[in-house]
Protein backbone atom coordinates (compact mmCIF):
# COMPACT_ATOMS: atom_id res chain seq x y z
CA UNK A 1 0.00 0.00 0.00
CA UNK A 2 1.30 3.77 -0.39
CA UNK A 3 2.21 5.13 2.63
CA UNK A 4 0.26 8.21 3.08
CA UNK A 5 2.92 11.21 4.18
CA UNK A 6 2.83 12.37 8.08
CA UNK A 7 2.75 15.96 8.40
CA UNK A 8 5.27 17.60 10.78
CA UNK A 9 3.33 20.37 13.05
CA UNK A 10 6.10 22.06 14.63
CA UNK A 11 6.31 25.86 16.64
CA UNK A 12 6.69 28.47 14.22
CA UNK A 13 10.49 29.69 14.55
CA UNK A 14 10.96 33.00 12.23
CA UNK A 15 14.65 32.30 12.39
CA UNK A 16 14.73 29.03 10.36
CA UNK A 17 12.54 30.83 7.05
CA UNK A 18 16.04 32.00 5.61
CA UNK A 19 17.43 28.04 5.87
CA UNK A 20 14.68 26.37 4.79
CA UNK A 21 15.16 24.45 1.54
CA UNK A 22 12.28 23.19 -0.87
CA UNK A 23 9.24 25.15 -0.87
CA UNK A 24 7.62 27.73 1.89
CA UNK A 25 4.06 27.82 1.28
CA UNK A 26 2.80 31.20 3.34
CA UNK A 27 -1.19 31.58 3.26
CA UNK A 28 -2.52 35.54 3.13
CA UNK A 29 -6.14 36.40 4.14
CA UNK A 30 -8.23 38.35 1.25
CA UNK A 31 -7.13 41.57 2.15
CA UNK A 32 -3.84 40.86 1.42
CA UNK A 33 -2.57 41.62 5.51
CA UNK A 34 0.36 40.04 6.09
CA UNK A 35 0.78 38.62 9.26
CA UNK A 36 3.67 38.39 11.42
CA UNK A 37 5.63 35.35 10.17
CA UNK A 38 4.89 37.04 6.43
CA UNK A 39 6.31 39.83 7.37
CA UNK A 40 9.43 38.57 8.50
CA UNK A 41 9.27 36.35 5.05
CA UNK A 42 8.60 39.80 3.56
CA UNK A 43 11.83 41.14 4.89
CA UNK A 44 13.71 38.97 3.90
CA UNK A 45 12.36 38.72 0.18
CA UNK A 46 12.63 42.05 0.25
CA UNK A 47 9.36 43.30 -0.07
CA UNK A 48 8.50 40.87 -3.14
CA UNK A 49 5.59 39.22 -1.25
CA UNK A 50 4.36 42.14 0.36
CA UNK A 51 4.01 43.71 -3.48
CA UNK A 52 2.81 40.50 -4.77
CA UNK A 53 0.46 41.02 -2.28
CA UNK A 54 -1.22 44.24 -2.69
CA UNK A 55 -1.16 43.33 -6.72
CA UNK A 56 -4.28 42.70 -8.85
CA UNK A 57 -3.07 39.16 -9.57
CA UNK A 58 -3.38 38.44 -5.83
CA UNK A 59 -7.20 40.33 -5.86
CA UNK A 60 -8.39 37.58 -8.30
CA UNK A 61 -7.01 34.32 -6.55
CA UNK A 62 -9.68 32.68 -5.02
CA UNK A 63 -9.52 30.89 -1.63
CA UNK A 64 -7.69 28.22 -1.45
CA UNK A 65 -5.60 28.57 -4.66
CA UNK A 66 -1.65 29.36 -5.02
CA UNK A 67 0.65 30.94 -6.82
CA UNK A 68 4.27 30.67 -7.44
CA UNK A 69 6.88 33.09 -6.73
CA UNK A 70 10.49 31.62 -7.99
CA UNK A 71 13.95 31.72 -6.67
CA UNK A 72 12.77 34.48 -4.12
CA UNK A 73 15.79 36.36 -2.82
CA UNK A 74 17.03 36.50 0.67
CA UNK A 75 16.13 32.43 1.15
CA UNK A 76 17.30 29.26 0.62
CA UNK A 77 13.85 28.03 -0.72
CA UNK A 78 13.79 27.34 -4.58
CA UNK A 79 9.58 28.67 -4.28
CA UNK A 80 7.31 30.81 -1.84
CA UNK A 81 3.85 29.54 -2.63
CA UNK A 82 1.41 32.30 -1.69
CA UNK A 83 -1.88 30.73 -1.15
CA UNK A 84 -4.79 32.76 -0.69
CA UNK A 85 -6.96 31.72 2.69
CA UNK A 86 -8.77 33.74 4.60
CA UNK A 87 -9.08 33.19 8.59
CA UNK A 88 -12.36 31.63 8.34
CA UNK A 89 -12.06 29.83 5.64
CA UNK A 90 -14.29 27.01 5.36
CA UNK A 91 -13.02 23.54 5.63
CA UNK A 92 -13.50 22.67 1.85
CA UNK A 93 -11.15 25.84 1.19
CA UNK A 94 -8.38 24.74 3.67
CA UNK A 95 -8.08 21.41 2.62
CA UNK A 96 -8.07 23.15 -1.01
CA UNK A 97 -5.14 25.89 0.08
CA UNK A 98 -3.31 22.16 1.88
CA UNK A 99 -4.23 20.30 -1.65
CA UNK A 100 -1.99 23.14 -3.76
CA UNK A 101 0.66 22.47 -1.19
CA UNK A 102 0.14 18.80 -2.55
CA UNK A 103 0.02 19.04 -5.55
CA UNK A 104 3.81 20.77 -6.25
CA UNK A 105 5.48 18.70 -3.18
CA UNK A 106 8.90 17.96 -4.67
CA UNK A 107 12.10 16.24 -3.39
CA UNK A 108 12.96 18.59 -0.63
CA UNK A 109 9.49 19.01 0.55
CA UNK A 110 7.54 21.69 1.64
CA UNK A 111 7.29 24.18 4.51
CA UNK A 112 3.89 25.50 5.64
CA UNK A 113 3.49 29.11 7.48
CA UNK A 114 0.18 28.58 8.86
CA UNK A 115 0.56 30.03 12.52
CA UNK A 116 -2.62 30.64 13.76
CA UNK A 117 -5.29 29.71 11.38
CA UNK A 118 -8.14 28.21 12.43
CA UNK A 119 -7.81 24.93 9.90
CA UNK A 120 -4.84 24.02 10.17
CA UNK A 121 -5.58 20.34 10.24
CA UNK A 122 -7.94 20.25 7.25
CA UNK A 123 -4.82 21.73 5.41
CA UNK A 124 -2.49 19.32 6.24
CA UNK A 125 -4.81 16.65 5.65
CA UNK A 126 -5.60 18.16 2.05
CA UNK A 127 -2.04 18.50 1.51
CA UNK A 128 -1.66 14.46 1.71
CA UNK A 129 -4.54 13.87 -0.17
CA UNK A 130 -3.22 15.30 -3.30
CA UNK A 131 0.24 14.76 -2.56
CA UNK A 132 -0.63 10.82 -3.50
CA UNK A 133 1.37 9.39 -6.12
CA UNK A 134 0.31 5.88 -7.53
CA UNK A 135 3.72 4.67 -8.67
CA UNK A 136 4.02 0.65 -7.55
CA UNK A 137 4.15 -0.22 -11.39
CA UNK A 138 6.94 2.49 -12.11
CA UNK A 139 10.31 1.29 -12.81
CA UNK A 140 11.56 4.61 -13.79
CA UNK A 141 13.66 7.07 -11.14
CA UNK A 142 10.29 7.98 -9.02
CA UNK A 143 11.79 10.21 -6.83
CA UNK A 144 10.36 10.35 -3.46
CA UNK A 145 8.34 13.67 -2.34
CA UNK A 146 9.62 15.28 0.58
CA UNK A 147 8.26 15.95 4.18
CA UNK A 148 5.27 18.19 4.83
CA UNK A 149 6.40 20.62 7.70
CA UNK A 150 3.74 22.91 9.35
CA UNK A 151 4.76 25.68 11.11
CA UNK A 152 1.97 26.54 13.68
CA UNK A 153 1.37 28.99 16.54
CA UNK A 154 0.00 24.98 18.53
CA UNK A 155 1.68 22.01 17.01
CA UNK A 156 0.50 19.86 19.61
CA UNK A 157 -2.99 20.66 19.79
CA UNK A 158 -3.26 20.86 15.86
CA UNK A 159 -1.26 17.28 16.07
CA UNK A 160 -4.58 16.07 18.23
CA UNK A 161 -7.00 17.03 15.60
CA UNK A 162 -4.95 15.90 12.87
CA UNK A 163 -5.00 12.21 14.39
CA UNK A 164 -8.52 11.35 13.41
CA UNK A 165 -7.70 13.20 9.55
CA UNK A 166 -4.81 11.19 9.43
CA UNK A 167 -6.64 7.62 9.89
CA UNK A 168 -9.35 8.97 7.25
CA UNK A 169 -6.24 10.08 4.54
CA UNK A 170 -4.64 6.06 5.22
CA UNK A 171 -8.36 5.00 4.34
CA UNK A 172 -8.71 7.12 1.52
CA UNK A 173 -5.18 5.96 -0.06
CA UNK A 174 -6.02 2.67 1.06
CA UNK A 175 -9.10 2.74 -1.56
CA UNK A 176 -7.67 4.95 -4.55
CA UNK A 177 -4.37 2.05 -4.35
CA UNK A 178 -7.59 -0.83 -4.70
CA UNK A 179 -8.75 1.02 -8.05
CA UNK A 180 -5.80 1.85 -9.67
CA UNK A 181 -4.49 -1.23 -9.54
CA UNK A 182 -4.03 -3.42 -12.90
CA UNK A 183 -6.55 -6.34 -13.01
CA UNK A 184 -3.65 -9.24 -12.96
CA UNK A 185 -2.65 -7.72 -10.03
CA UNK A 186 -5.66 -7.21 -8.14
CA UNK A 187 -7.35 -10.60 -8.63
CA UNK A 188 -10.40 -11.99 -6.05
CA UNK A 189 -7.75 -13.43 -4.06
CA UNK A 190 -5.31 -10.56 -3.83
CA UNK A 191 -8.05 -8.47 -3.22
CA UNK A 192 -9.83 -10.53 -0.60
CA UNK A 193 -5.77 -11.26 1.13
CA UNK A 194 -5.54 -7.52 0.89
CA UNK A 195 -8.61 -7.36 3.37
CA UNK A 196 -7.73 -10.10 5.29
CA UNK A 197 -4.35 -8.22 6.40
CA UNK A 198 -6.68 -5.85 7.97
CA UNK A 199 -7.14 -7.73 11.15
CA UNK A 200 -3.98 -6.50 12.51
CA UNK A 201 -5.89 -3.44 13.13
CA UNK A 202 -8.45 -5.28 14.87
CA UNK A 203 -10.65 -5.90 12.77
CA UNK A 204 -12.86 -9.07 12.63
CA UNK A 205 -12.16 -10.80 8.49
CA UNK A 206 -13.67 -13.29 7.12
CA UNK A 207 -13.20 -15.08 3.48
CA UNK A 208 -16.43 -16.78 2.17
CA UNK A 209 -15.23 -19.21 -0.87
CA UNK A 210 -17.27 -20.45 -3.63
CA UNK A 211 -18.47 -23.94 -1.77
CA UNK A 212 -19.88 -21.63 1.18
CA UNK A 213 -21.56 -19.58 -1.35
CA UNK A 214 -22.96 -22.09 -3.21
CA UNK A 215 -23.99 -23.04 0.32
CA UNK A 216 -26.11 -20.35 1.05
CA UNK A 217 -27.55 -20.10 -2.39
CA UNK A 218 -25.59 -16.92 -3.77
CA UNK A 219 -26.44 -18.32 -7.28
CA UNK A 220 -26.73 -14.48 -9.16
CA UNK A 221 -23.69 -13.42 -7.73
CA UNK A 222 -21.65 -17.20 -8.56
CA UNK A 223 -23.35 -17.08 -12.11
CA UNK A 224 -21.12 -13.66 -12.94
CA UNK A 225 -18.00 -15.00 -12.21
CA UNK A 226 -18.81 -18.74 -14.24
CA UNK A 227 -16.00 -17.52 -16.71
CA UNK A 228 -13.33 -16.42 -14.85
CA UNK A 229 -10.14 -18.22 -13.52
CA UNK A 230 -10.88 -16.01 -10.22
CA UNK A 231 -12.54 -18.13 -8.29
CA UNK A 232 -15.99 -15.56 -6.62
CA UNK A 233 -15.77 -14.46 -2.90
CA UNK A 234 -17.24 -12.49 -0.31
CA UNK A 235 -15.14 -10.91 2.24
CA UNK A 236 -16.90 -9.76 5.56
CA UNK A 237 -15.48 -6.93 7.70
CA UNK A 238 -16.22 -6.21 11.41
CA UNK A 239 -15.76 -3.56 12.96
CA UNK A 240 -17.40 -3.59 17.05
CA UNK A 241 -16.42 -0.64 18.62
CA UNK A 242 -20.09 0.26 19.55
CA UNK A 243 -22.46 -1.51 22.51
CA UNK A 244 -22.32 -5.02 21.94
CA UNK A 245 -26.29 -5.00 21.75
CA UNK A 246 -25.97 -2.38 19.33
CA UNK A 247 -26.82 -2.89 15.33
CA UNK A 248 -24.69 -2.25 13.10
CA UNK A 249 -24.61 -0.43 9.94
CA UNK A 250 -23.72 -2.45 6.68
CA UNK A 251 -21.75 -1.11 3.86
CA UNK A 252 -21.94 -3.41 1.01
CA UNK A 253 -19.73 -2.87 -2.37
CA UNK A 254 -19.66 -4.50 -5.80
CA UNK A 255 -16.14 -5.66 -6.17
CA UNK A 256 -15.75 -6.52 -10.11
CA UNK A 257 -12.10 -6.85 -10.16
CA UNK A 258 -12.69 -6.31 -14.02
CA UNK A 259 -15.54 -6.28 -16.15
CA UNK A 260 -15.80 -7.85 -19.73
CA UNK A 261 -19.03 -7.33 -20.06
CA UNK A 262 -19.00 -10.99 -20.58
CA UNK A 263 -20.72 -12.33 -23.53
CA UNK A 264 -22.15 -9.01 -23.90
CA UNK A 265 -19.06 -7.57 -24.58
CA UNK A 266 -18.40 -4.51 -24.40
CA UNK A 267 -16.06 -2.63 -27.22
CA UNK A 268 -12.53 -2.33 -26.88
CA UNK A 269 -12.20 1.59 -26.52
CA UNK A 270 -12.04 2.63 -22.82
CA UNK A 271 -12.17 -1.03 -21.69
CA UNK A 272 -8.66 -0.83 -19.84
CA UNK A 273 -10.54 1.14 -17.35
CA UNK A 274 -12.65 -1.85 -15.98
CA UNK A 275 -10.13 -2.28 -13.52
CA UNK A 276 -12.79 0.41 -11.88
CA UNK A 277 -15.17 -2.23 -11.73
CA UNK A 278 -14.59 -2.97 -7.91
CA UNK A 279 -14.76 0.88 -6.45
CA UNK A 280 -17.77 0.15 -4.52
CA UNK A 281 -15.91 -2.91 -2.58
CA UNK A 282 -12.67 -0.21 -2.37
CA UNK A 283 -14.99 1.67 -1.05
CA UNK A 284 -16.00 -0.44 1.72
CA UNK A 285 -12.43 -1.54 2.74
CA UNK A 286 -11.47 1.93 2.89
CA UNK A 287 -13.64 3.10 5.45
CA UNK A 288 -13.81 -0.02 7.10
CA UNK A 289 -9.74 0.51 7.44
CA UNK A 290 -10.23 4.48 8.72
CA UNK A 291 -13.02 3.08 11.31
CA UNK A 292 -10.75 0.70 12.90
CA UNK A 293 -7.28 3.40 12.54
CA UNK A 294 -9.39 5.95 14.47
CA UNK A 295 -11.39 3.46 17.39
CA UNK A 296 -14.64 4.52 16.03
CA UNK A 297 -17.38 3.79 18.84
CA UNK A 298 -19.88 2.62 16.65
CA UNK A 299 -20.61 -0.87 14.75
CA UNK A 300 -20.32 -1.20 11.45
CA UNK A 301 -20.04 -4.39 9.28
CA UNK A 302 -18.83 -4.28 5.33
CA UNK A 303 -19.55 -6.85 2.34
CA UNK A 304 -17.99 -7.03 -0.43
CA UNK A 305 -18.77 -9.19 -3.32
CA UNK A 306 -15.10 -10.06 -5.79
CA UNK A 307 -16.15 -11.20 -8.99
CA UNK A 308 -14.59 -11.41 -12.61
CA UNK A 309 -16.85 -11.28 -15.05
CA UNK A 310 -15.22 -12.77 -18.65
CA UNK A 311 -16.48 -14.35 -21.53
CA UNK A 312 -15.99 -18.11 -21.91
CA UNK A 313 -17.35 -21.44 -22.16
CA UNK A 314 -18.61 -21.42 -18.80
CA UNK A 315 -19.94 -17.95 -19.03
CA UNK A 316 -23.27 -17.25 -18.05
CA UNK A 317 -25.30 -16.12 -21.20
CA UNK A 318 -27.99 -13.46 -22.11
CA UNK A 319 -31.44 -15.40 -21.75
CA UNK A 320 -30.45 -17.30 -18.73
CA UNK A 321 -32.05 -17.68 -15.69
CA UNK A 322 -30.34 -17.84 -12.49
CA UNK A 323 -32.30 -18.16 -8.49
CA UNK A 324 -31.21 -15.14 -5.98
CA UNK A 325 -30.44 -16.38 -2.65
CA UNK A 326 -33.82 -14.52 -1.68
CA UNK A 327 -35.16 -16.94 -4.25
CA UNK A 328 -36.62 -14.48 -6.37
CA UNK A 329 -35.69 -15.65 -10.25
CA UNK A 330 -33.71 -13.36 -12.72
CA UNK A 331 -33.56 -13.45 -16.58
CA UNK A 332 -30.30 -12.56 -17.51
CA UNK A 333 -30.89 -10.55 -20.94
CA UNK A 334 -27.35 -8.73 -20.70
CA UNK A 335 -24.74 -9.86 -18.76
CA UNK A 336 -22.77 -6.57 -18.64
CA UNK A 337 -25.32 -5.54 -16.35
CA UNK A 338 -23.47 -8.05 -13.82
CA UNK A 339 -23.04 -5.41 -10.76
CA UNK A 340 -26.82 -5.56 -9.50
CA UNK A 341 -26.60 -9.55 -9.68
CA UNK A 342 -23.59 -9.41 -7.43
CA UNK A 343 -24.83 -6.98 -5.26
CA UNK A 344 -28.64 -8.19 -4.71
CA UNK A 345 -27.20 -11.30 -3.12
CA UNK A 346 -24.44 -9.98 -0.79
CA UNK A 347 -27.71 -7.28 0.11
CA UNK A 348 -29.48 -9.93 1.33
CA UNK A 349 -27.08 -12.25 3.19
CA UNK A 350 -25.80 -8.54 4.66
CA UNK A 351 -29.96 -8.35 6.18
CA UNK A 352 -30.23 -11.77 6.81
CA UNK A 353 -27.23 -12.46 8.82
CA UNK A 354 -26.51 -9.10 10.64
CA UNK A 355 -30.07 -7.09 10.87
CA UNK A 356 -28.42 -3.98 10.05
CA UNK A 357 -29.94 -0.93 11.87
CA UNK A 358 -29.21 0.55 8.00
CA UNK A 359 -27.57 -0.20 4.47
CA UNK A 360 -25.88 1.50 2.21
CA UNK A 361 -24.37 -0.20 -1.27
CA UNK A 362 -21.64 1.59 -3.63
CA UNK A 363 -21.45 0.57 -6.90
CA UNK A 364 -19.56 1.31 -10.40
CA UNK A 365 -23.17 -0.01 -11.58
CA UNK A 366 -24.25 2.54 -14.55
CA UNK A 367 -23.34 4.16 -17.34
CA UNK A 368 -26.44 6.13 -17.61
CA UNK A 369 -25.42 7.97 -13.83
CA UNK A 370 -22.60 9.63 -16.10
CA UNK A 371 -24.64 10.66 -18.94
CA UNK A 372 -27.24 12.10 -15.84
CA UNK A 373 -24.89 13.83 -13.59
CA UNK A 374 -21.45 13.32 -15.23
CA UNK A 375 -18.33 13.49 -12.81
CA UNK A 376 -19.10 15.62 -10.02
CA UNK A 377 -21.78 13.99 -8.24
CA UNK A 378 -22.58 10.46 -7.49
CA UNK A 379 -26.07 9.25 -7.75
CA UNK A 380 -28.22 8.99 -4.33
CA UNK A 381 -31.08 6.29 -4.55
CA UNK A 382 -33.17 5.80 -0.97
CA UNK A 383 -36.06 4.40 0.41
CA UNK A 384 -35.72 6.13 3.93
CA UNK A 385 -35.32 10.26 3.68
CA UNK A 386 -33.68 10.36 7.07
CA UNK A 387 -30.93 8.14 6.46
CA UNK A 388 -30.68 9.78 2.97
CA UNK A 389 -30.77 13.23 4.21
CA UNK A 390 -28.12 12.51 6.36
CA UNK A 391 -25.62 11.07 3.87
CA UNK A 392 -26.34 13.97 1.82
CA UNK A 393 -25.36 16.35 4.58
CA UNK A 394 -22.09 14.68 5.34
CA UNK A 395 -21.40 14.72 1.74
CA UNK A 396 -21.82 18.13 1.74
CA UNK A 397 -19.55 18.81 4.47
CA UNK A 398 -16.77 16.62 3.38
CA UNK A 399 -17.61 18.39 -0.31
CA UNK A 400 -17.95 14.86 -1.68
CA UNK A 401 -20.50 15.32 -5.02
CA UNK A 402 -23.64 13.79 -4.67
CA UNK A 403 -27.18 13.90 -5.71
CA UNK A 404 -30.54 12.25 -4.52
CA UNK A 405 -32.27 10.59 -7.70
CA UNK A 406 -35.94 9.63 -7.75
CA UNK A 407 -37.41 5.80 -6.95
CA UNK A 408 -40.93 4.86 -8.17
CA UNK A 409 -43.21 1.58 -9.29
CA UNK A 410 -43.68 3.06 -12.33
CA UNK A 411 -40.28 1.98 -12.97
CA UNK A 412 -40.45 -1.73 -11.94
CA UNK A 413 -42.47 -2.23 -15.07
CA UNK A 414 -39.34 -1.87 -17.20
CA UNK A 415 -37.80 -4.90 -15.17
CA UNK A 416 -41.12 -7.02 -16.15
CA UNK A 417 -39.99 -10.88 -17.54
CA UNK A 418 -41.71 -13.11 -19.64
CA UNK A 419 -40.22 -16.23 -18.28
CA UNK A 420 -39.02 -15.19 -14.77
CA UNK A 421 -39.89 -12.80 -11.60
CA UNK A 422 -37.72 -10.56 -13.05
CA UNK A 423 -34.86 -9.24 -16.22
CA UNK A 424 -31.47 -7.83 -14.90
CA UNK A 425 -31.85 -4.63 -17.13
CA UNK A 426 -34.75 -2.45 -17.94
CA UNK A 427 -33.95 -0.75 -21.32
CA UNK A 428 -31.91 2.61 -22.23
CA UNK A 429 -34.25 4.97 -20.68
CA UNK A 430 -33.79 5.67 -16.71
CA UNK A 431 -31.02 3.32 -16.88
CA UNK A 432 -29.75 3.78 -13.25
CA UNK A 433 -33.00 4.22 -11.81
CA UNK A 434 -34.45 0.85 -13.22
CA UNK A 435 -30.62 -0.61 -11.75
CA UNK A 436 -31.66 0.57 -8.70
CA UNK A 437 -35.20 -0.13 -8.53
CA UNK A 438 -33.74 -3.93 -9.12
CA UNK A 439 -31.30 -3.59 -6.17
CA UNK A 440 -34.90 -2.46 -3.83
CA UNK A 441 -36.65 -5.52 -4.48
CA UNK A 442 -33.77 -7.27 -1.96
CA UNK A 443 -34.41 -4.58 0.39
CA UNK A 444 -36.65 -5.98 3.89
CA UNK A 445 -39.36 -3.23 4.20
CA UNK A 446 -37.78 -2.47 7.34
CA UNK A 447 -34.29 -1.56 6.44
CA UNK A 448 -33.25 1.56 5.72
CA UNK A 449 -31.24 2.10 2.67
CA UNK A 450 -29.08 3.96 0.11
CA UNK A 451 -27.94 2.93 -3.19
CA UNK A 452 -24.36 4.86 -4.27
CA UNK A 453 -24.06 4.37 -7.89
CA UNK A 454 -20.41 5.93 -8.07
CA UNK A 455 -19.48 5.22 -12.01
CA UNK A 456 -18.85 8.64 -12.31
CA UNK A 457 -16.90 9.42 -9.48
CA UNK A 458 -14.45 7.22 -8.95
CA UNK A 459 -12.10 6.96 -11.63
CA UNK A 460 -13.19 10.87 -13.25
CA UNK A 461 -10.85 11.53 -16.50
CA UNK A 462 -9.79 14.79 -15.24
CA UNK A 463 -7.65 15.86 -11.86
CA UNK A 464 -10.24 16.70 -8.86
CA UNK A 465 -9.32 19.34 -6.05
CA UNK A 466 -7.58 16.54 -3.83
CA UNK A 467 -6.74 14.19 -6.29
CA UNK A 468 -4.38 14.01 -9.48
CA UNK A 469 -5.95 12.05 -12.41
CA UNK A 470 -6.92 8.31 -11.25
CA UNK A 471 -9.01 7.14 -8.43
CA UNK A 472 -10.36 9.63 -6.11
CA UNK A 473 -11.49 7.61 -3.25
CA UNK A 474 -14.73 9.17 -3.34
CA UNK A 475 -17.41 8.16 -0.56
CA UNK A 476 -14.75 6.88 1.78
CA UNK A 477 -14.73 10.80 3.64
CA UNK A 478 -19.00 10.98 3.50
CA UNK A 479 -19.61 7.77 4.99
CA UNK A 480 -16.58 8.25 7.62
CA UNK A 481 -18.31 11.04 8.70
CA UNK A 482 -21.78 9.56 8.55
CA UNK A 483 -20.88 7.31 10.86
CA UNK A 484 -19.69 9.43 13.00
CA UNK A 485 -22.01 12.13 13.14
CA UNK A 486 -25.19 9.28 13.37
CA UNK A 487 -23.86 6.59 15.48
CA UNK A 488 -20.74 7.97 17.94
CA UNK A 489 -22.60 11.51 18.02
Amino acid sequence: MTIPAMPEFIETDLEKLAEAEGRIAVLLGGEGRLTPPARRLDRLMKGALKRFAESEAFSKMKPGEGVDLGWPVGLAAETVQVIRLDRKASVEEARKAGAAVGKALGEKGALVIAGGHTKVADIAFGAVLRAYDFTAHKTGDTKAKGPIRVMTADPKGVEAEYAPLAALADGVIFARDLVNEPANVLTTTEFAARIKEMEKLDLKVEVLEEKDLEKLGMRTLLAVGYGSESPSKVVVIEWNGGQKDDAPLALVGKGVVFDTGGISIKPAGGMEEMTMDMGGAGVVAGVMRALALRKAKANVVGLVGLVENMPDGRAQRPGDIVRSMKGDTVEVINTDAEGRLVLCDVMWYAQERFKPRGMIDLATLTGAIIIGLGHENAGVFSNDDTLCDAFLKAARAEGEGAWRMPLGEAYDKKLKSRIADMKNVGGRPAGAITAAQFLKRFVKDETPWIHLDIAGVTLPPEETPLAQKGATGWGVMSLNRLVREMLEG
